[in-house]
């Protein structure tokens, strides 16, 4: 084993840097803090030495690190991500070591180096890709002294990101074991260094620290004095900040704006009134929906093309918001596009859902039960809890601005669908689809009913584990394989048999071997004796035993194992029931009756730990249990091979196409589908039992399909019955089915069930089937397929003809969306902000338990410590998009909808600058010469996002806004140049007007705000509305060569600000042109790109000048090359750059590059690259390589040029 020696020092962040890379390692090494021994010769801690009996010794707290993250895969997945690693190694180390920034240095330089980091985590969740490294790791653990010590609660408001992201690190479970649990700085104190053992688990430490010596305390006593001086100093600035203040007010942060203009619901809003200040959600968004809604602009009606149906389901949490935003999208460009364009809103009844949350509430406030009420009036209380929930899921989609035909909306458990459900259900039974067996089933004990899989939530266990179970007080063991033995009968011998669940041995009907197993052929029609239950259950030889698992024999409980049930089908065993609805033991000997169930510990038995999967239902949390039950069942074999010949013939298309697979690999393999629910809340199903009050017709069974008929009605179920057994009607008495269909049957018709099948209404001749359906693809079986089996099936067509699947929605950390985790976030809660205890104030309405309660808001404490912010609908909408990669899932951070409402207020400001620049007067000229391109009908959405963040950022704020301002200067002093600028308006209103269009479906609310303050083209007066003008289409596009390459200056200038911002380089005045070509073009140039440079003083902002010509100041001056792919240039700086350090830190690129270009090559010379490698790979390496080589050629160049200043 490893010995890993690190400091004595409670607060040493190199040795913790190296306790928590220890934790993620596969083996941990063993931890000393006693001084290693002289042989060793180290001279630093913490030190590893590999092997036992003294092995090689890696020495460095880096060093040490990344050998031991490395061994937890933790150094990131890439070179690229390697290297990233090792430069926040260096900043963990360089920048901000606490024995640095918070002993040598002041306050405000430990926050400048904090809000380094906090802008680099602003779009991050972690600080190389999307898991914990060891960069994570490194500078977490440096910056655990500044959050202890130094960092009071006002300094963390201000590094939002720096602490949500310090506290996802520290409360990682190998954080905790390493630092415990952290308690954060409420008010600076000096602190005295504690001379204690480090923080490491007394099991790996041999022994404890010596007493303190006497050159320990003279270290402390210095330390103490240190943090005295950086007290005063700290007192010392904060005096000069209030003196500031006084001289300077601070900035204010944008405050909260409301639009305050009466205006009754349905009325345009006000948009004479001028704009404010600053961007603000709660001013856009006001009035807009009601106004769209009222005028008609949700109707199908009010275009005249191409029918697009999608269907919504329940918005709760951020996931569904995503399918609304993308489906918002869709619809509103279809919808611009002139198109004749439905969304129909619809919210199906989950049955299960609703009535445990609804039960849970009864049994909370008023003490009841469902089975108190009785069935009508609790379906009384379900509707009731329905509908005030059902208000605020309208709600929810209104407030995402989602432009639903509200006139259309509907409810499974509505009139016109209920009877389109059971007219479904008739027409299936008596085509013999659907049928009535006697099956396993996935059985909640808790919920009284069947479970569908989707409801089933796998739980992994390495080995023994006790787990609470609802009605059990204490918890229940799993994880652990018992083995035991059958006597065969006649004889001494025994077969050994092992199982995890022991109690299901009092239903074994049988033993089963492999027919090839070589041990066990004299067992041939051999017989065993169950110990307890007294009867002989038959050896069975079946393939489906593995002879290399065990002993190669294994118990056979037919009635409660699936594996079981189907070799009980193959051998005609005994089909044994030990379980009743609510888990009790029955038909088994009397001592193991009323729960009882054997222990590992009972006589001929032997247990060890075991891996499992237990299935657990996701409602009540209780282990579901496989129960014979007579349910109904949908023949899916014909219906599925339909569905899957749809897909393999080109008449539906699925997007993404990897999706293929799955879709193929379920329906292909597809089994009948259990439709039957044993609740109260749901279609009740229009099945009836029949008993014939005749002599001469044998009594039937419950699980008899013959005995069972169906009908619309009581009188013609009767009817049927009478004719089946040819008796009279007063002869028959019926019992209808007491149970309910599953919720996925009804949603399952619904895009055919919404426009009033089976009625031959003119909706549905109009808008079905319809073209696109969009959802997640985690449902792609258990809705999309079951509804093209069931459009196929019902109306002979497909129900629509494309369907897109988005990725799932996880929280920052990759974790599914769980309420019990307090990572289910309400959009509204996005939109409109929320505080820390306004979420958990929500938690009690959850239905949650307390422990689970408790768990949910240390959830959100380290998510969200000071709350959410209000980030604004259209923001949250452009996020998901963003974020919408087709093929993975989506870890979202509430972090990067603030960075999209940053980007709101950009586009607020550049139409404020324009309007004032167009002035009151200005006319647009009637027709614009559009130039884009469509990504919509590849549901590309991250590429559409992208090109509108690009084209509004960095084309038209950065570039042409500014290079625009000096023709509006010059016009105003040169009536010459008036012709220059009207054109530059023009242009400028194009892109201002074309922009917003291109915006208007992903940010619905502050496009349409904007739009309504400009002026209009002659030919679109009659536009009232953004969301019905054209979307913009390629009709033109000028492109010229030349200007493109004037325009690569702006290139330099984003290069400069980029330096000025790195490097605090506030007095960059100079910029050396390599050649008169470039300086000519610069000095043509020079107004606007002063203008961009945001300098105060233009005649300041920079001397431009040709090599061997120009002259500098006598001060050490930093040259940095700024070159563009067409220009050279070079920004000199007054000396403010250590150039050692710049030279350090090029050569660690230099060398990381070096090391990533020898691997890439060393991959690419292989014998078999060529053949074994995908071409698209291929070509990925090609670039990889040759962006390395770029890379490269200017960290050599750098380099070269700092030392020529040495």
């Amino acid at each position: 084993m490893a010995s890993l020696y690190i400091s004595p020092h409670l607060d040493d962040f190199r040795s913790l840097m190296a306790l928590v890379a220890a934790e993620f390692c596969p083996s941990r090494p063993c931890t000393l803090i006693e001084d290693p021994p002289a042989s060793l010769a180290l001279c630093s801690r913490p030190s590893l030495v590999l092997g036992s009996g003294g092995g090689e010794v890696l020495s460095g707290a880096s060093a040490v690190a990344w050998y031991l993250a490395s061994q937890g895969k933790r150094i990131g997945s890439n070179a690229k991500q390697e290297s990233q690693v090792w430069q926040w190694l260096s900043f963990a180390d360089n920048e901000l070591c606490v024995d640095k920034k918070l002993q040598q240095s002041s306050h405000a330089e430990m926050m400048r180096v904090l809000n380094v980091l906090d802008k680099n985590l602003e779009p991050r969740t972690f600080l190389v890709g999307n898991s914990l490294t060891l960069a994570d790791i490194a500078v977490a653990t440096a910056a655990l002294l500044p959050f202890k010590y130094a960092l009071e609660p006002s300094n963390r408001r201000t590094l939002t990101n720096v602490t949500r992201w310090f506290l996802t690190c520290v409360n990682q479970p190998q954080f905790v074991k390493v630092l415990g649990q952290i308690s954060l700085c409420e008010k600076m104190v000096p602190v005295t260094p504690k001379p204690s053992i480090a923080p490491v688990p007394a099991a790996n430490a041999n022994q404890t620290a010596d007493a303190n010596t006497e050159a320990q305390l003279k270290k402390e006593a210095k330390n103490r004095e240190k943090l005295e001086k950086f007290q005063q100093k700290k007192k010392m600035e904060e005096k000069k900040k209030q003196e500031k203040k006084l001289a300077k007010p601070e900035k204010k942060d944008l405050e909260v704006i409301s639009y305050d203009v009466p205006t009754p619901p349905g009325e345009k809003k006000d948009v004479l009134s001028p704009l404010p200040d600053s961007y603000s959600p709660q001013y856009v968004e006001a009035a807009w929906y009601s106004w769209w809604e009222k005028q008609g602009y949700f109707k199908p009606e009010y275009g005249v093309r191409l029918s697009l149906s999608l269907l919504s389901r329940i918005p709760l949490h951020l996931g569904h918001a995503l399918t609304n935003a993308i489906q918002d999208c869709l619809t509103r460009w279809h919808r611009m596009r002139g198109e004749t364009t439905l969304w129909n809103p619809g919210c199906d009844h989950a049955g299960i859902a609703t009535q445990v949350v609804v039960e849970k509430k009864l049994m909370r406030e008023r003490g009841l039960s469902r089975h108190d009420l009785g069935r009508d009036q609790f379906i009384q209380e379900v509707w009731k809890w329905k509908n005030e929930g059902g208000d605020r899921i309208y709600h929810q989609l209104k407030k995402l601005g989602s432009s639903l035909d509200w006139d259309r909306a509907c409810f499974t458990m509505d009139p016109k669908l209920s009877n389109a459900v059971q007219e479904a259900f008739i027409r299936l039974h008596e085509d013999g689809v659907i049928y009535r067996s006697k099956r396993l089933v996935n059985w909640s004990c808790t919920l009284n009913s069947a479970i569908s899989d989707i409801e089933v939530d796998k739980k992994e266990l390495t080995g023994r584990t006790l787990l609470p179970v609802p009605g059990y007080k204490d918890k229940v063991e799993f994880g652990v394989l018992i083995s035991f033995s059958y006597k065969i009968e006649g004889s001494d011998e025994e077969v050994i048999v092992a199982t995890t669940r022991i109690e299901t041995m009092l239903g074994d009907s049988a033993v089963a071997v492999h027919h090839a197993d070589p041990r066990y052929q004299h067992l041939k029609g051999k017989m065993v004796l169950h110990p307890f239950c007294d009867r002989m259950m038959p050896i069975v030889f079946d393939e489906f035993v593995d002879i290399n698992f065990g002993t190669g024999a294994v118990k056979i409980t037919p009635a409660h194992d699936h594996n079981d049930y189907e070799v009980g089908n193959r051998h005609n065993l005994a089909f044994i029931n030990i379980l009743d609805e609510n888990g009790l033991l029955i038909n088994v000997p009397a001592p193991f009756l009323v729960q009882y169930t054997p222990t590992t510990s009972s006589p001929g038995t032997e247990s060890k730990d075991n891996p499992m999967v237990v299935p657990v239902c996701s409602h009540s949390k209780d282990i579901v249990e496989p129960l014979l039950k007579p349910q109904w069942y949908v023949d899916c074999a014909d219906m599925g091979k339909q569905a899957a010949d749809s897909v393999r013939e080109g008449r539906l298309k699925i997007i993404p196409d990897h999706h293929h697979k799955t879709w193929f690999n379920w329906l292909d393999n597809i089994r009948d589908w259990c439709i039957s629910r044993q609740l109260w809340w749901g279609h009740r199903i229009p099945a009836y039992f029949v008993t014939v009050n005749d002599p001469s017709v044998t009594p039937g069974e419950d699980m008899d399909g013959h005995y069972w008929v169906s009908g619309r009605t009581g009188e013609e179920a009767r009817d049927k019955a009478a004719k089946r057994f040819n008796v009279s009607t007063d002869k028959i008495t019926l019992r209808q089915d007491e149970d309910v269909l599953d919720t996925w049957f009804s949603s399952g018709i619904f895009p055919f069930s919404i426009f009033g099948w089976p009625n031959e209404t003119q909706d549905l001749s109009v808008f079905y089937p319809g073209t696109l359906l969009e959802t997640g693809h985690d449902i792609l079986f258990f809705w999309v397929a079951r509804m093209v089996m069931m459009g196929l099936k019902l109306t002979g067509k497909l129900p629509f003809k494309e369907v897109y699947l988005h990725a799932v929605v996880r929280d920052a950390h990759g974790r599914k969306m769980s309420k019990s985790l307090g990572n289910v976030i309400d959009p509204l809660d996005v939109i409109t902000g929320i505080s820390l205890e306004g979420l958990y104030t929500q938690l009690q309405d959850c239905n949650l338990e307390p422990v689970e309660v408790e768990k949910a808001k240390q959830g959100q404490q380290s998510d969200y410590p000071t709350g959410i912010p209000e980030c604004g609908t259209d923001a949250l909408r452009f996020t998901l998009c963003a974020y919408t990669s087709q093929g993975r899932d989506i870890n979202m951070d509430v972090n990067r909808i603030l960075g999209y409402r940053n980007f709101c207020n950009k586009l607020w400001n550049a139409v404020k600058f324009a309007m004032r620049t167009l002035g009151g007067n200005f006319v647009p000229s009637e027709k614009a010469q559009l130039c884009g391109e469509e990504r919509f009908q590849a549901y590309d959405f991250p590429a559409i996002t992208t090109a509108i963040y690009n084209f509004w950022l960095y084309e038209l704020c950065d570039i042409y806004l500014e290079s625009v301002k000096p023709v509006f200067s010059r016009a105003e002093e040169d009536s010459g140049s008036q012709s220059q600028a009207v054109v530059c308006r023009q242009t400028l209103f194009t892109c201002l007007e074309t922009g917003l269009r291109l915006l208007a479906p992903i940010m619905p609310f502050v496009g349409e705000e904007l739009y309504q303050r400009l002026p209009r083209r002659r030919s679109q007066d009659d536009r009232s509305s953004i969301h019905v003008t054209p979307y913009p289409e390629t009709e033109f596009c000028w492109h010229s060569e030349d200007v493109d390459r004037q325009m690569e200056l702006m290139t330099v200038v984003r290069t400069i600000r980029s330096l000025r911002a790195d490097y605090k380089l506030t007095k960059t005045r100079y910029l050396q042109c390599i050649d008169s070509e470039t300086m000519s073009l610069v000095e043509q140039s020079i107004l606007q790109a002063s203008t961009a440079h945001y300098t105060v003083s233009q005649s300041h902002l920079m001397t431009v000048c040709q090599t061997n010509i120009c002259f500098f100041p006598s001060e050490i001056v930093s040259l940095f090359p700024v070159s563009t792919t067409t220009f050279p240039f070079q920004s000199l700086s007054q000396g403010l750059i250590d150039l050692e350090k710049e030279v350090a830190k090029l050569t660690m690129k230099k060398g990381e590059l070096e090391k990533t270009m020898d691997k890439l090559r060393k991959k690419m010379d292989k014998s078999d690259y060529k053949e074994k490698v995908l071409v698209k790979v291929q070509d990925l390496d090609v670039e990889k390589l040759r962006q390395s080589q770029t890379e490269l050629e200017k960290a050599t160049e750098a380099i070269d040029n700092y030392k020529r200043m040495v």
